[in-house]
């Protein structure tokens, strides 16, 4: 007996495939007997090729959905009286091979327990790519299909067997069945309703069978984002996403149920991550959207457990995807990136080496591989290395930076470096806080830097003291690595093959002892350091601004501007720096290219980088411009005050009188004017000049100013700018050796010759220096002149604060309140930069001069424990305190350090503040835009973007 099939098509805005579909409808070697066509408002002409086609066609609005539409085809066909037992659901973009209904009926007839039936889907226009032979779903909500990336059809999968669920594009059903399952879910209103009925099938009793011999192609036009409607909108992921949450939420087991719903919430972050590693920030937002969707209508996933039928889980679990199919996904996503990475470096090097052929002399003769060459190519890196002269000296020479570092492998502090706190926690709630107990509380914001040494100490395991002690011994080699790449881009502008790599090496070895040489390193002066390890990577992204790809400009963009807002963060003058030479080299840019502010392109780039800093640092530079203590924008980083920096040592790169001998930096600057000379590198070595000119004229503006603090009076801090003179001067030297190279005559070789010797004395020096003669004020600690039992006590809170009074009645008195542990790296630039409190001065005045009981209990309503008269102590405060109701003497280790304690009781309410919800926001607001940014730094690896 024959079957009887209706066929059910769905269209919307077909019209490209519906002329093949219908002809591989009409043309079955076993006709169906009845065809329902379904039009959702299509725009084009898919309504009149289905009328053309089959007569009478099903009209209905834009939004309807899948579901509905397949309900309005059962509806005709009862008002049609049609009896079909069978029912074919087809898409617009589903083209039927001749033979495949009849495949469908015969597999059925030989198993008539099967009521669901689906075909072979392959790939259409390609007609050979599988898709799909049945699906199921994984524990992740990820569509599974067993199929390999792009697996060609060759006959390797044409069984009959038992799958969870088959594609609506070609799915044979029982009427009685659809009818009995209600049809499919109308909450899934265009993706995973297939899962979801074939799940229900399944747990209901019923078979599904997927049978090869049918063959269906497949357009997947609103999967791949070819075909938009109202239903998917812009955002397809979205709602695939959507769907399979709910599925999988929807029909899963009571006993799953709580487990599943905590694994998809934490897998989706998980697979976030790994959507922004491969710079696919649509797919991460969409599926923390359907997550939020889902588990913000619970209402819907109760009802729809209560409408499906639990009699056989048992035997819908065995055909659910594998519970180790994620983790192996997971594994493989991971060797996706290493081979992707691979494959880059790969395309690198081949590509540097057919530049280097193509720049070779064309007198070089091609020799036949000898069997040293082979023996050499067998014995791997290691031979090469040791036969590698470069390599072998840039060994030497981190090995001997490492060895100069090894004082900060234990804690360090001394110089213009306060002690770190003892837990990563004390970081990151002092960058959290929007009041801070230190002192007698302030709002002054911590300070910008604090997020990177914060989330570095975490990375480190939560240590602040391994935070600081990797960036002193790191420096200097991260320097060189970030020198060497930025001066092998640069070398070419003198000469296409590059700069010889022994300037290279002598360029990158002596930028990275510039923070040593200039007395940053010795000094402790951290931010002075890290902008000289990063401004290397810095200059190397800004390179991109002149890259002729203008989405390479714009990625060039994003990097230089996280680049520079971090660099900004350890050194604020930076960022001024930046603006005005931005200012410059575009002005120039409109100058000398004509239509130049035409091309957004050109000009947009370098304006989103320097944008990016004040954006990015906005939580650090806006409370501190609200709090009056915006002289921070113009200060260096840690103990105040910093080094005076004149004239002559922005020239010879030194921080007032710290540093290497002052020649050395004089050796670099007359090596730059001769670095004019060579015609070939005479614009780029003006070009270095004109930069360093710009930090230069902005040092000499800015030396003018100083700041009156509440505790002293302070320079404006002007150390990143001789870090940016140093290096555009080594620039402008390097080119100059580049080009002199090629230009020199022979009678003028022994005078180049003596150049390089000098030359080469510039980083030998400062290495040696640093090795033998120089006193690191990192390593001298700080002096607390406080007993240890005071400080283990104002360790147990806030309110056990101890006043320390230093000086005498005849010169001057100050003071300070110490809590806590003391004042650590990032508490330093905060105290440092609050306003003096009056009323506190006013009550420490009385105190010194005729305490009363009243100044005393002022005192402990401060959170005063101790006052203490360091070494040597006036002899007349001290008698004035002696005398004081409410203060009891104390013992102090040395004798000539005074000491009491208030006799009050302590109340650190005095400390407390307000809490500013801007500061909250704008903290909020700068993790965003650092997630957002990082992103944006990727390379686009988005298949679905690439294509």
């Amino acid at each position: 007996m024959v079957s009887s099939v209706a066929a059910l098509l769905v269209s919307h805005d077909g019209a490209r495939w519906l002329p093949a579909v219908i002809e591989g409808l009409t043309s079955q070697s076993t006709p169906v007997d009845t065809v329902v066509a379904i039009d959702t408002g299509s725009l084009d002409d898919s309504a009149q090729l289905l009328e053309r086609a089959f007569g009478d066609v099903v009209r209905t609005p834009v939004s309807t959905s899948f579901p509905a539409a397949v309900a309005l085809g059962l509806e005709r066909l009862r008002e049609q009286g049609a009896t079909s037992e069978w029912l074919w659901i087809l898409h617009d973009d589903a083209n039927p091979d001749p033979g495949a209904l009849a495949a469908l009926l015969a597999a059925a007839a030989d198993d008539p327990a099967a009521d669901v039936l689906g075909p072979k889907l392959r790939e259409w226009p390609s007609l050979k790519r599988l898709l799909e032979l049945g699906v199921t779903i994984s524990g992740t909500g990820r569509r599974e299909t067993g199929l390999e990336r792009g697996e060609y059809d060759q006959g390797q999968h044409d069984e009959v067997r038992e799958v969870l669920a088959v594609n609506t594009a070609g799915m044979l059903v029982r009427r009685s069945v659809l009818e009995e399952l209600g049809g499919f879910d109308a909450q899934l209103p265009m993706f995973g309703n297939d899962i979801d009925f074939g799940w229900r099938a399944a747990a209901a009793g019923h078979r599904t069978l997927v049978v090869p011999q049918a063959v269906v192609f497949h357009a997947e036009a609103a999967h791949r984002g070819v075909r938009r409607t109202p239903l998917t909108g812009r955002h397809t992921h979205y709602q695939e996403r959507r769907a399979a949450l709910f599925t999988l939420l929807a029909n899963a087991s009571r006993r799953r149920l709580p487990w599943l719903v905590v694994r998809l919430f934490f897998g989706t972050l998980l697979r976030m991550l790994g959507f922004l590693v491969v710079r696919s920030v649509g797919e991460a937002l969409d599926d923390l959207a359907a997550l939020l969707n889902i588990y913000a209508h619970p209402g819907e996933i109760r009802a729809a457990r209560r409408s499906r039928a639990r009699t056989a889980d048992e035997h819908v679990r065995s055909l659910l995807a594998p519970w180790w199919l994620p983790y192996r996904h997971g594994l493989d996503f991971l060797g996706d990136l290493l081979t992707a990475a691979t494959n880059q470096a790969q395309d690198v090097a081949e590509r540097r080496r057919i530049a280097a052929a193509e720049h070779a002399p064309a007198s070089a003769v091609v020799r036949p591989r000898s069997e040293e060459d082979e023996l050499l190519e067998d014995s791997g890196w290691v031979v090469r290395f040791l036969t590698n002269p470069i390599a072998l000296l840039i060994t030497l020479f981190v090995v001997a930076a490492l060895v100069g570092a090894r004082g900060v492998l234990d804690s360090v502090a001394g110089g213009g470096l306060s002690p770190a706190p003892v837990a990563v926690s004390d970081w990151w709630h002092l960058y959290g806080e929007t009041w801070h107990p230190l002192g007698t509380g302030t709002a002054v914001p911590a300070p910008a830097y604090l997020l990177p040494l914060a989330l570095l100490a975490t990375v480190l395991g939560g240590s602040p003291g391994a935070a600081i002690s990797t960036v002193l011994l790191f420096a200097v080699p991260f320097g060189l690595w970030g020198a060497w790449r930025f001066l092998r881009v640069v070398g070419r502008l003198a000469t296409p093959t590059g700069a010889p790599r022994w300037v290279l090496l002598w360029g990158a070895t002596t930028w990275a002892l510039v923070p040593v040489a200039c007395g940053a390193w010795g000094d402790g002066r951290l931010g002075v350091v890290v902008v000289a390890a990063l401004l290397p990577w810095l200059a190397h992204a800004a390179l991109g601004f002149a890259d002729p790809d203008a989405d390479r400009r714009w990625r060039a963009a994003w990097r230089a501007g996280l680049l520079l807002a971090l660099a900004s963060a350890f050194a604020p003058v930076l960022f001024l720096f930046a603006l005005l030479l931005g200012l410059v080299v575009v002005a120039a840019a409109f100058l000398i290219v004509r239509g130049a502010g035409r091309d957004r392109s050109v000009w947009g780039p370098p304006a989103v980088a320097v944008g990016l800093v004040p954006v990015l640092l906005a939580p650090w530079w806006i409370p501190a411009i609200q709090r009056h203590a915006a002289e921070g924008l113009l200060l260096d980083i840690g103990r105040l005050p910093g080094p005076v920096v004149d004239g002559l040592d922005l020239a010879s790169g030194r921080l007032g009188d710290l540093g290497a001998p002052w020649w050395l930096g004089a050796v670099l600057a007359v090596l730059a004017l001769l670095a004019l000379l060579p015609r070939a590198t005479r614009i780029p070595a003006l070009v270095c000049w004109i930069v360093a000119l710009v930090a230069a004229l902005l040092g000499a503006v800015l030396a003018l100013f100083s700041f009156d603090l509440a505790a002293a009076s302070v320079p404006t801090g002007l150390g990143a700018l001789v870090v940016v003179l140093q290096g555009a001067l080594l620039v402008a030297a390097v080119l100059g050796a580049a080009g002199a190279a090629r230009e020199l005559a022979s009678w003028r070789r022994a005078v180049a010759a003596v150049v390089a010797v000098v030359a080469a004395a510039v980083p030998l020096a400062a290495l040696g220096w640093w090795l033998v003669g120089s006193h690191d004020a990192i390593d001298d600690g700080i002096d607390t002149d406080i007993p240890v039992y005071m400080v283990q006590s104002s360790e147990q809170g806030p309110e056990h604060g101890i006043l320390v009074v230093r000086g005498s009645v005849d010169d001057g008195l100050t003071y300070t309140v110490r809590r806590g542990d003391g004042m650590t790296v990032g508490e330093d630039e905060v105290l440092a930069l609050s306003a003096e409190d009056r009323d506190f001065s006013t009550t420490v005045r009385e105190l010194v001069s005729r305490p009363t009981p009243a100044v005393v209990d002022d005192l402990g309503g401060n959170g005063i424990e101790y006052v203490v008269l360091p070494s040597p102590a006036d002899g007349d405060v001290a008698a004035t305190l002696d005398a004081a109701a409410g203060l009891v003497q104390a013992s102090a280790a040395d004798r000539s350090t005074r000491a009491w304690q208030v006799d009050r009781p302590l109340d650190a309410s005095g400390l407390d503040g307000p809490t500013s919800w801007l500061r909250v926001v704008l903290i909020v607001v700068q993790g965003i835009a650092i997630l957002v940014v990082v992103v944006l730094c990727l390379p686009t690896t988005n298949r679905r973007r690439t294509a």
